[in-house]
C-alpha cells in the first residue's frame, strides 16, 4: 500500500495564512513529481503547485499556477519525507479541498496543460482549506 498522508489546513480570514503538508513514501518523495491540487465546489480539480527533482541536492524545481504565484510556496523537508505548501495572503477563491499527489512524470513549467489528475497515481486524503471574507 502506498499512502500519502496530509495534515494542516483549516479556516482563516482573507489575508491570513495556512499550511498543508503531505508525507509520502521515501522513493516517491525523492523521485516523483509531487504536486498540490485543489478542488472547489462545482469546479474541476486544478493543479496549484508542484516540486520536481532535478537530480541534485538542491530544493527541487517548482511550478506555480499564476493565481497563486507569489502567495504560495511549495517546499520539501527531506528529513521527514514531507512536502509542504505554505499559503499566504489567502483569498476566498483559494477555498477548497487540497490534495497532495505524486506522479512518475516530469512536472516543469505549466505542466498541467500536458497532464491531468488521472496521470497522478498516488493521492492524499484531502484536507479542507476555508478562507472567509
Amino acid at each position: 500500500q502506498v499512502q500519502m498522508v496530509e495534515s494542516g489546513g483549516g479556516s482563516v480570514q482573507a489575508g491570513g495564512s495556512l499550511n498543508v503538508s503531505c508525507t509520502a513514501p521515501g522513493d516517491i518523495y525523492r523521485t516523483y513529481c509531487m504536486a498540490w491540487w485543489r478542488q472547489a465546489p462545482g469546479k474541476e480539480r486544478e493543479a496549484v503547485a508542484s516540486i520536481d527533482s532535478d537530480g541534485s541536492d538542491n530544493d527541487g524545481i517548482t511550478s506555480y499556477r499564476d493565481s497563486v504565484r507569489g502567495r504560495f510556496t511549495i517546499s520539501k523537508d527531506n528529513a521527514k519525507n514531507t512536502v509542504r505548501l505554505q499559503m499566504s495572503n489567502l483569498l476566498p477563491e483559494d477555498s477548497g479541498v487540497y490534495y497532495c499527489a505524486a506522479a512518475n512524470l516530469i512536472c516543469r513549467g505549466e505542466w498541467w496543460y500536458l497532464f491531468d489528475a488521472a496521470d497522478f497515481g498516488y493521492w492524499g486524503q484531502g484536507t479542507q482549506v476555508t478562507v472567509s471574507s
